[in-house]
């Protein structure tokens, strides 16, 4: 089959690689523009770019997917399957394109976790497991029918970078499963049928990254590890009138049960831990940051940042 993929982070390199090295036949990959990153503001390509090419594969960088030069373009490429994993939605003009579909790998098990932000949403909400799907695009964004999934296991200590990881390399696994499936003409894919359960993973804005410390220690465990590294939970440090923005990396629950009186309560012993109190239950905070410094341990802030008794997290 002549293959046309669509990616642009990390997440979407490992997934190319496994075509590549399993001698797919990639005509083109499309990935996002180049653009300026970092204090310098150097121009930074893409990671799936920059793999594409490594393996001097053909690149296209379309600005506006509708663009009707960049059609005529992907219609030269006569793709038979276009792949897509970790790109922007595609108009049907694009989609509809290939003679077998176009295909993505979506990091949840569909319909469960339907939006921007499946990974992160997934601990957020404590669950246990979660896992990736395939399947053929439509009009719609992670609604078309499924193809196969695969589950992976969500651990106490896994935060979002450590499932990133997971769901990456057992995604990677299945889309190459079924590309094969598809060159083969073994695919069968079923429609998505929604419960009264089902859960959604809209994209996260920085105003949605505030911590509550009214809700039991598990619940902001749960947060905390559901936004790091990125975009990370955030929470104000007040003390002696004044307020430190402060983000929280890591941290584990001492105790879940005990309700407290002063939530978002901080104390800390021999300058080596510090303590916060949710609504029921305390969190040890392991890793944080403060604004304008870099991030450190517990231990390293408190040596070079004097708490005072009245301070709280809010």
């Amino acid at each position: 089959m002549r293959i046309v993929f669509m990616g642009t982070p990390d997440f979407a390199v490992t997934s190319l690689q496994k075509l590549v090295e399993a001698g797919k036949n990639i005509v083109g990959v499309v990935t996002a523009p180049d653009k300026p990153a970092g204090r310098g503001r150097k121009v930074s390509q893409s990671a799936v770019k920059e793999y594409a090419v490594s393996q001097n594969l053909p690149v296209f960088q379309p600005t506006n997917l509708k663009d009707p030069e960049w059609i005529e373009t992907l219609k030269g490429l006569q793709p038979d399957l276009q792949v897509v994993v970790a790109f922007r939605m595609l108009p049907e003009v694009v989609w509809s394109l290939p003679t077998k579909g176009t295909i993505n790998l979506h990091g949840s098990l569909l319909p469960q976790y339907r939006g921007a932000a499946p990974i992160n949403w997934a601990i957020i909400n404590g669950e246990k497991e979660t896992g990736v799907t395939t399947f053929f695009i439509n009009e719609n964004i992670d609604t078309g029918a499924i193809i196969d999934k695969a589950i992976v296991q969500i651990e106490a200590d896994d935060n979002a970078g450590s499932l990133h990881d997971k769901l990456m390399e057992t995604g990677a696994t299945l889309l190459l499963d079924t590309v094969n499936q598809i060159e083969n003409g073994q695919a069968k894919s079923q429609p998505q049928v929604l419960t009264g359960d089902t859960k959604h993973a809209p994209k996260i804005f920085k105003e949605d990254t505030r911590i509550n410390f009214s809700k039991p220690a598990t619940e902001v465990y749960n947060f905390i590890r559901g936004l790091s590294p990125y975009p990370a939970a955030t929470c104000n440090l007040i003390m002696d009138g004044n307020s430190y923005p402060l983000k929280i990396y890591e941290a584990s629950i001492i105790e879940e049960v005990k309700p407290n009186t002063i939530q978002g309560k901080i104390e800390t012993d021999n300058r080596k831990n510090l303590t916060v109190a949710c609504g029921k239950g305390v969190l040890n905070l392991h890793v944080l940051q403060l604004s304008g410094k870099k991030r450190m341990e517990t231990k390293e802030l408190l040596n070079g940042f004097k708490l005072s008794e009245d301070a709280l997290l809010e």
